[in-house]
């Protein structure tokens, strides 16, 4: 497949979680990593969001111990939360 179309592909499943609070943690952090992985790690973010939502945004903000083949570079990134947007 295509790069392109994967991370549109992506980009579309990151943002359509099914709440908001989903939608930003992962679509967010979409926006501000996807662009930049390898086709390794674009697979490995596939297999993530098949996992659901409470389980992803657990294992981000370390209320839940991630499983091992999600640790790694992508999660080490999750796990920063800067790319979260905050109103002020």
């Amino acid at each position: 497949m295509d790069r392109d179309i994967r991370l549109k592909r992506l980009r579309f499943r990151a943002w359509h979680r099914g709440t908001k609070e989903a939608d930003l943690l992962i679509g967010g952090f979409f926006d501000a990593a996807g662009d930049g992985w390898t086709d390794a790690e674009m697979t490995l973010f596939e297999e993530l969001l098949e996992e659901q939502d409470v389980d992803i945004m657990a294992w981000a903000i370390g209320t839940d111990v991630c499983p091992a083949r999600y640790e790694g570079s992508i999660m080490e990134a999750l796990r920063v939360l800067n790319y979260v947007p905050i109103a002020r």
